[in-house]
């Protein structure tokens, strides 16, 4: 019998972590990375020391469009061998986030699955701005 080799993908595994696991790594001196947009990430966020927030897609009038400049600004922060979680709104912009930083050969990247939608449902702590009186 002959042997056959599966073949292999290019692209990397997303390692995905649940809320309560993505708190633990953030209290352990992981980083987190909102990959929001601005607006959403100013009416509220994950309430850890030191949130990156560098959107993935920026709307415009022709719908979303990839940020050209996210790994540069990511790299403007962050170094490669850092231990980053990322986090989107409900989990998907992070999963296509964390692949591109893979790719890009950062070594340590979780993804936050049920994003900032999930931290909240949880009852995790967030931050909001101070409304202005």
């Amino acid at each position: 019998m002959g042997s056959f080799a599966l073949p292999q993908s290019s692209e990397p595994d997303v390692v995905t972590v649940d809320v309560h696991r993505a708190k633990d790594l953030l209290r352990s001196g992981h980083r987190y990375i909102d990959v929001r947009a601005v607006e959403d990430f100013n009416i509220g966020h994950v309430d850890v020391e030191n949130p990156l927030n560098i959107p993935y897609l920026f709307n415009t009038p022709q719908g979303r469009v990839k940020n050209p400049q996210f790994l540069e600004q990511i790299l403007s922060s962050c170094k490669k061998d850092d231990h980053l979680v990322v986090g989107c709104q409900s989990g998907g912009r992070s999963v296509y986030a964390s692949r591109d930083l893979l790719n890009a050969d950062f070594r340590h990247v979780s993804n936050m699955g049920g994003g900032y939608a999930g931290w909240v449902k949880n009852g995790l702590g967030v931050k909001k701005p101070k409304a202005e009186l």
